[in-house]
């Protein structure tokens, strides 16, 4: 059968947003206020307007990004401190728990699901194929139920992560590839050593969670670099705009650094923060090769803080000869009496060591590669040859409004995405203040993209 709102006429039809975590969700709330019939799609009703980010039930995770600067609006600056109460240079500067802010995702949801009446709805299902005709999209669903729309969003979010080949001889009780399983902490009382596998934000969340769980032991966390993110200083940064650098690859880190120098590092990385995706669009491929693997280990633990209450504790822990972070490359895994024991071969050395753990999390952060993506829709795009994977195996390749580029590399007028899946165009999409520029932009093009189509522009 075909579900439809009455209301929606053929010359008519909604865009079809599939995904309603944060990306979906606010692109849901502006297409509303752009006027646009919407039809939101989401498979867990758990994650509505929350998604991994902001689904989170503890109160421990802080947000990444001070409270002045999460606003939904790029056009309303201060819409998320009057709903939380401002109170004016501190809360300002507040890092609140992740979960309030998904609260707030979810009072804006309903109430332009409110405002919009007819004109929205939110279907409880997982999109499973699509079907592509003359300006329309067809997208069934698993109940068998089809959406008939005149444009498809995928706002995906992030994919699951992937187990790591090195650790495959440990079965799932001891190595959780999944961190935000909740049986990646549970008993962590009774567990003496634990391995975090990854030194970024995730492994942060985890070192808090575990220790909010009661957990009393020893963690350890590696990566290839160890290297830990930096903390956000206890007040705003006061940046001026400057104009865009006009140097490249090496010589554009050197020139960062020497700013750094004069100004500190925060306010170096914080003013060119107008200017990163263009900065990234700039460089040829080869370029953006050579900073993803010489350049972005360190960009983002500078670029991508802590909440600076984070940081102490990590810092405790630290002290505590409770938390070590180690730089190597993993190399096997066994099963032993105890738990598991894990080899890795020590960042400048050629000998490897071994580590003896109750249980491993994995924390390297989500899979960019769509071809090892386990969501049926994708695997379907895939097969129909409507989407292809970017150049970097970031997520989907697309064009900078956002059109998905078939597998000949065309971009389409009924396919869109948004949010962390668009990396490979954007470098910087996974923050709150990039992506609600994107999903504002987009809103505005699909209000008006009749009209640009019928004008040729």
């Amino acid at each position: 059968m075909t579900r439809m709102a009455p209301q929606f006429e053929a010359e008519d039809l909604p865009v079809a947003v599939v995904g309603a975590g944060f990306s979906g969700t606010l692109l849901t709330i502006n297409l509303i206020r752009q006027g646009v019939r919407v039809v939101l799609i989401e498979r867990s009703q758990a994650q509505l307007a929350k998604g991994l980010a902001f689904g989170t039930k503890g109160p421990e995770h802080l947000l990444n990004v001070r409270a002045a600067n999460m606003s939904a609006f790029p056009d309303d600056q201060a819409n998320f401190l009057r709903w939380i109460g401002q109170a004016g240079e501190e809360q300002a500067n507040r890092f609140v728990p992740r979960l309030t802010y998904g609260l707030y995702l979810r009072e804006l949801l309903i109430k332009a699901l409110s405002d919009a009446g007819p004109k929205a709805q939110i279907v409880h299902a997982e999109a499973l194929s699509a079907r592509f005709g003359d300006r329309t999209v067809t997208v069934v669903l698993d109940d068998g139920s089809e959406i008939v729309a005149r444009s498809l969003v995928l706002a995906l979010g992030n994919f699951p992560p992937t187990p790591h080949p090195a650790l495959a001889a440990l079965p799932p009780e001891l190595c959780f590839s999944d961190p935000w399983n909740p049986a990646a902490v549970a008993d962590a009382a009774a567990l003496d050593h634990v391995l975090l596998i990854g030194t970024g934000l995730t492994a942060a969340d985890m070192i808090l969670s575990l220790d909010k769980a009661g957990f009393k032991g020893r963690i350890t966390a590696l990566s290839r670099r160890g290297l830990k993110p930096h903390a956000h200083a206890e007040t705003g940064p006061a940046v001026e705009h400057v104009p865009a650098p006009d140097a490249r690859g090496s010589a554009l880190v050197r020139q960062i650094r020497d700013r750094a120098k004069a100004i500190g590092w925060r306010a170096a990385v914080d003013e060119q923060r107008p200017h990163t995706q263009n900065l990234w669009r700039r460089h040829d491929l080869a370029g953006q090769r050579r900073l993803l693997r010489h350049v972005r280990p360190y960009w983002d633990v500078h670029r991508h803080r802590l909440a600076p209450d984070v940081a102490r504790r990590l810092a405790e822990l630290e002290a505590e000869c409770r938390l070590e972070f180690v730089a190597g490359k993993l190399v096997g895994s066994d099963v032993t009496e105890g738990g598991a024991a894990v080899d890795y071969r020590p960042r400048g050395e050629e000998e490897f060591r071994r580590i003896e753990v109750c249980r491993v999390i994995n924390c390297t952060g989500p899979e960019g590669d769509l071809l090892r993506s386990g969501f049926p829709l994708v695997k379907d795009l895939v097969a129909q040859g409507r989407v292809r994977p970017d150049a970097h195996r970031l997520g989907l390749d697309v064009e900078h409004l956002g059109r998905v580029r078939d597998a000949g590399g065309k971009p389409q007028d009924t396919l869109f995405a948004v949010g962390p899946v668009t990396k490979g165009e954007a470098w910087e999409i996974v923050a709150v203040p990039d992506i609600r520029r994107q999903v504002w932009n987009l809103a505005r093009y699909l209000a008006d993209a009749h009209w640009v189509g019928g004008e040729g522009l």
